[in-house]
Formats: C-alpha cells, sequence, structure tokens
C-alpha cells in the first residue's frame, strides 16, 4: 500500500486489493470519533458500500451483518460508544428528504453517507471526504481522504498508521 500525505488534510492511497482497502477503512474507524461525518465518493461500483461495511465492522469488532442500504437509505448500528448511521442516498428524490431518514439524529454519532453530492446544501459542513476510484486491477482503488483543518491531526495518525501496514 503506498500512502502520500500530499498536504496536512490529503491522503492518497494506493490500495492494491480489497484486503487493503478493508485495512484503510479499519484505521479511520479507530480515529473516528461521535459527531464525525464522512462522505464516501465515487462512481457506482467504486467499493463505496464495502468501504462502509469494512469501517462499520472494525468499528464494532464483530463480524457484523452489514447490508447495503441501497433500498431502505438507511441502515442504524447501535453500539456502546453510540451510534453509525450508514446512509446510501443514490435514490433520494430530494435532499429535504434526508431529514425524514433521521440526518439530524444521526449527527450525534458517527455518518457515513454514500452519494453525499444528493444532498446539495443540506450535506453537513466539515464532512471526511474518502474518494474510491478503480485502480490498475479489478480489486484495487485509488483512495483520497480530504479533510478540513479539524480532521488534520487524525489524518496523521492515520497516515502512520495505514504506513505501518
Amino acid at each position: 500500500m503506498k500512502v502520500t500525505l500530499t498536504n496536512p488534510t490529503t491522503i492518497e492511497v494506493q490500495a492494491e486489493s480489497l484486503t487493503a482497502t478493508t485495512a484503510i477503512a479499519a484505521a479511520l474507524a479507530e480515529i473516528a470519533q461521535k459527531g464525525d461525518v464522512i462522505a464516501l465518493r465515487g462512481d457506482l461500483g467504486a467499493g463505496k458500500t464495502a468501504f462502509a461495511r469494512a469501517f462499520i465492522q472494525a468499528r464494532t469488532g464483530l463480524p457484523v451483518e452489514v447490508p447495503s442500504p441501497t433500498f431502505t437509505l438507511v441502515q442504524t448500528y447501535e453500539l456502546r460508544n453510540g451510534a453509525i448511521w450508514h446512509f446510501d442516498l443514490y435514490r433520494l428524490k430530494s435532499a429535504s428528504d434526508v431529514y425524514e431518514l433521521g440526518l439530524d439524529e444521526a449527527l450525534g454519532g458517527i455518518t457515513l453517507i454514500e452519494w453525499p453530492e444528493r444532498l446539495e446544501q443540506a450535506m453537513p459542513r466539515n464532512p471526511l471526504n474518502v474518494t474510491l476510484a478503480p485502480g490498475k486491477t479489478a480489486e484495487s482503488r485509488q483512495v483520497i481522504i480530504t479533510g478540513g483543518q479539524a480532521w488534520e491531526q487524525r489524518l496523521v495518525m492515520l497516515q502512520i498508521s495505514l504506513a505501518r501496514s
């Protein structure tokens, strides 16, 4: 896995396998905190749901079943240290519909949002953006992680963690 901190708030990772992508999600799950919003970006089939699944499983510490919320639009996982809300907004009809799904309540836990661009102006401020794109092989991915100043120190920790794996 090749890890590059391109500036204090952006990490670029070349993940050569699904295992490597899973390791990135697990490392991110370790540093995530209540109130974090993680926007998962990428085309269809880029690996957003697989990334979210790995994040949730790492955070729970259990091999929990993590179905894609493509049709339900949201799945919630209650943990001792707060909830994880996993939104898939691909089928969202209107940005305002997200409030009916519980976005306001979700912001008290950790919120993973696939297809965040569907929210337009309703997107919460200061998310961590995780952009996934196909790599050179079917299993490889380019992962770009970008956060604002609030993420700066945690992204350095993430880079160190990923460089060791």
